[in-house]
């Protein structure tokens, strides 16, 4: 597959995302974040990720189970899942595992690479300075328009922590499943 605008990268295959969760959020660490929209084409470095682990998982939209809403989540892996919170910031995830399977990462933080404006730590302000909106919602990863690449990264120093404003979920919000990247400064919080 040949890469997508201007940066002459690849998004990566189906089966990248078509693994374990935590093994997919772990791995998208360092990898690249490609928004084309406008003729403007938008990178940044993903740094910051929240593993989320299908409908047993409290903490996840899919604990509900299959709405509206979180019908991208129970769909094919390697789409996004784009949604609105607090009726304003919207939130990126990308959809993992097997279809019906309702898990995904969400992405945190990355670190401007070309294009991107504003800050960049939390997922909806990712979301604005990426220009990613519910628009997004349910697009194919494995496309030219909004997808994710491989890109040269020095090894990365991964750190491990509980996930950020899940405190409802239980024992599902003390899980380490929140991944960063060592010192970046655009990591949302340490």
């Amino acid at each position: 597959m040949s890469g997508g605008g201007g940066t002459g990268l690849a998004p990566l295959p189906r089966a990248f995302y078509d693994r374990d969760t935590i093994q997919v959020a772990r791995e998208l660490l360092g990898k690249v974040l490609v928004h084309v929209s406008g003729g403007v084409e938008r990178v940044g470095r993903i740094v910051e990720v929240e593993a989320y682990l299908g409908p047993q998982d409290r903490a996840a939209h899919s604990s509900r189970g299959l709405t509206r809403r979180t019908r991208v989540m129970f769909g094919p892996p390697g789409h996004a899942y784009v949604y609105l919170i607090y009726g304003i910031h919207c939130c990126m995830n990308v959809v993992t595992e097997a279809d019906g399977h309702a898990s995904a990462v969400l992405l945190r933080a990355v670190e401007p690479v070309a294009n991107v404006e504003g800050r960049t730590q939390g997922p909806g302000l990712l979301c604005r300075a990426m220009g990613i909106d519910r628009r997004q919602n349910g697009q194919d990863l494995v496309s030219q328009a909004l997808y994710i690449a491989a890109a040269p990264e020095p090894p990365l120093s991964i750190v491990r922590r509980p996930r950020i404003g899940v405190d409802y979920a239980g024992a599902w919000a003390r899980r380490l499943l929140r991944f960063y990247v060592r010192g970046n400064p655009f990591v949302s919080r340490p």
